[in-house]
């Protein structure tokens, strides 16, 4: 557990400064009394009050996500994650969230490259049980990014949302001077050839109007970059393809080995991501 990030965090009920307790790294506690004990994969729960009205990633779509991810599929996304977030992380004692981890692979990619300070948000414990294993390096807790972050102003050089919410407020909060966040979205035609056999849901229209309209208050976009990977899919890895993303929340589970069994050996599939890179609005000076 790495005790040299927790000074990054705040306690999420009273906001005030967290520490380990003393002589051991599985225990976060503020000056209040507040006390949050690491679970024992690892990561920490900081859902408090009400918890989250949103739902969670199920273990069989954390597992599906982990496994298509594991071959490889994804890797070209990861690496052209970490060179984005590079300039921001030059620096000695840089620092990372990566806001929506799930099993925590692209912040992954980026620690492989950056010695830096990580910390991973996401409100599926299963995600952070295989987050915490695969980065256990970074801090991974599960959270709610609709909430006020658990995260100090200025706190972190680079922000991640790749498929995830974004609340730009708060990124921007969190972002120190000359940070940047990085957000991938899907673009038209992603998985096209895979998503009506599969049930995955359709991109919405103007999404990324929405997204640089969501953006404007906070930030300014810096660079967008467009990436394409042509895949050769085995049949198991276009199942995961559907129960790894939102449509997993509503496919027939007893439906998928009759899909299984209707695929071919092998599917041509294009996964198309649109990598867009921003910086914090700096605040107007009265009179200038």
């Amino acid at each position: 557990m790495p005790s040299d990030t927790v000074h990054l965090l705040l306690c999420p009920v009273c906001r005030q400064a967290l520490s380990f307790g003393a002589g051991e790294l599985r225990t976060l506690k503020c000056t209040a009394g507040h006390s949050f004990d690491a679970a024992r994969q690892g990561y920490f729960n900081f859902l408090v009050g009400k918890g989250t009205a949103f739902e969670a990633d199920s273990a069989d779509m954390v597992a599906a996500r982990s496994d298509f991810l594991s071959h490889g599929h994804y890797d070209g996304l990861a690496l052209a994650i970490a060179d984005t977030a590079a300039p921001a992380l030059a620096a000695t004692n840089a620092a990372v969230l990566d806001a929506g981890t799930g099993t925590g692979h692209y912040l992954r990619a980026i620690l492989d490259r950056f010695p830096a300070s990580a910390i991973g948000l996401d409100i599926s414990k299963f995600a952070l049980r295989r987050a915490a294993r695969l980065n256990p390096d970074a801090i991974n807790i599960v959270c709610d990014v609709w909430q006020p972050l658990p995260l100090a102003d200025g706190a972190v050089d680079v922000v991640t949302v790749v498929f995830a919410p974004r609340n730009p407020a708060e990124f921007a909060r969190v972002l120190r001077p000359g940070g940047r966040l990085i957000v991938v979205t899907p673009r038209p035609g992603h998985l096209a050839e895979v998503a009506g056999t599969t049930g995955m849901l359709g991109l919405e229209p103007a999404k990324e109007e929405r997204l640089a309209a969501s953006m404007d208050g906070a930030f300014i976009e810096l660079a967008t970059r467009e990436l394409d990977l042509d895949l050769s899919l085995p049949a198991v890895d276009v199942v995961n393809l559907a129960l790894m993303g939102p449509a997993g929340h509503h496919l027939d589970r007893s439906a998928l080995p009759d899909l299984l069994a209707s695929l071919p050996s092998r599917t041509n599939v294009s996964a198309r991501f649109r990598i867009t890179a921003f910086e914090p609005r700096r605040p107007s000076v009265p009179g200038s």
